[in-house]
This record gives C-alpha cells, sequence and structure tokens, in this order.
C-alpha cells in the first residue's frame, strides 16, 4: 500500500505577464497515477517581503500544509521545486487567471490542472449507525502480513471512514467513499487504488470480504 509522496509551495515570484495579485488564493487539483487519485489543496498567499507563499494539502493522505522550496512565476510559467519528496511542478496560468494546467514530476510526470476554489472535506455527524466504529483486519500477503484499521462514521452525507496501517506507520487515511447496500459493503481509497468489498455479519461483529488494489487481490476478515 505504497502511497505517492506529495508537494507543497511557499515561494518568489519574478515579474511576469500575470500579476502576482491574480494567482493569490486557493486551488484544487487531482492527481492521477494509474489507478490512483489524489485530491489537492493549493494555498497561495502573499508574504510580507512581496514575494509569494503557500501551502498544500493532500487530502486523500491526510497531510496538510506541506511546503515548497522556492516558486517562480515568469511569463505566465509557475515552477515549483519541492526538494523534500524530490518533485517539481511547472504549469501555465491561463489568461483569465482561474486555471493552471501543467506537469508535476517525480521520478514520472504526471499531468496536473489547478482550479480556483478548494475542496471541502467536513462532515456534520449524526445518529452513529450500527456498524459505526473501528474494525480490524490482516492482509496476509504472502512474505508479509500488514494489520488494517478502518475507522467508520456516520455523518448527515451519510457513511466516512478513515484507514490506519500500523505496520507502515500511516493513520487517519481517507476512504473516498463508503457504499453500504443491506449487509453489503465497499470501501474504496482512490489515494491507494484500492477497494474493499465485504459482507456484514448478521451479528455485526464481523465483515468478511475482499481487498483489491492495482489488479491483485487478498482476502480480508475485519472484526470490531
Amino acid at each position: 500500500m505504497k502511497q505517492i509522496l506529495l508537494l507543497a509551495l511557499l515561494g518568489s515570484l519574478a515579474g511576469a505577464a500575470v500579476n502576482a495579485q491574480n494567482i493569490i488564493g486557493d486551488w484544487h487539483g487531482t492527481l492521477k497515477a494509474g489507478g490512483a487519485e489524489l485530491r489537492i489543496n493549493l494555498h497561495i498567499a502573499k508574504g510580507d517581503d512581496d514575494n509569494l507563499k503557500a501551502t498544500l494539502d493532500s487530502i486523500d493522505q491526510a497531510a496538510m500544509g506541506i511546503p515548497v522550496a522556492s516558486a517562480s512565476l515568469k511569463d505566465s510559467m509557475l515552477k515549483l521545486a519541492i526538494d523534500a519528496v524530490q518533485g517539481t511542478y511547472e504549469g501555465k496560468v491561463n489568461a483569465d487567471a482561474n486555471s493552471i494546467t501543467g506537469t508535476w514530476t517525480q521520478g514520472q510526470a504526471l499531468p496536473l490542472e489547478f482550479r480556483r476554489g478548494t475542496i471541502q472535506i467536513e462532515h456534520k455527524p449524526a445518529k452513529p449507525s450500527d456498524i459505526d466504529g473501528a474494525w480490524l483486519g490482516t492482509l496476509d500477503m504472502g512474505g508479509s502480513k500488514l494489520r488494517i484499521v478502518f475507522h467508520i462514521v456516520n455523518t448527515e452525507d451519510g457513511l466516512t471512514a478513515t484507514a490506519d496501517s500500523p505496520d507502515q506507520g500511516a493513520k487517519r487515511l481517507p476512504v473516498t467513499t463508503v457504499t453500504r447496500s443491506g449487509s453489503s459493503l465497499k470501501l474504496e481509497m482512490k489515494s491507494l487504488a484500492a477497494t474493499f468489498d465485504g459482507k456484514i455479519a448478521d451479528n455485526l461483529a464481523t465483515i468478511a470480504g475482499t481487498f483489491t488494489q492495482n489488479g491483485s487481490s487478498f482476502s480480508l476478515m475485519l472484526s470490531r
């Protein structure tokens, strides 16, 4: 369940066809790598020295406020260097300054477009469902075993969840969608290109199913 590391941004900018004021604000985009998807919020502000400063949130990795080593804007081209993860981003700001179309490079080049606004992830709590709580299981992948814990919470928008991988030190990885139909439960994690399809036991004590990632499937039994 290896994740794609991400980026963020701090920066300075030189003279450009696009005024620095035009790109100040909130931006969002989705980085797609194979079957995985990582939603990103980018927050750009003006620093005390009139240069740009910014932060980036990798929503599906629960990583907020990631900083960037350097940024520059020249002739409508925004360039970012993210030394911490050995990544770079280069994108062109459109004439209306409402989108930035470019490429994120980290081992491989991937298209990444930012648009104005942010992705909202807040959910108001609701009465707990009969499967709310923590569910623990172990993925047996032959040569290794990995524990996984799903935390399911009911909200006014429906069921939501996060996932922990204790043996990898990963906590609160967002589950993109939670779908329940009777005793059938599906959890989708686009950031990991993974899904879990399970059947809830009549006594609500276990959920037996299959964990699939990048075309490989493993049996997974979850218990409270």
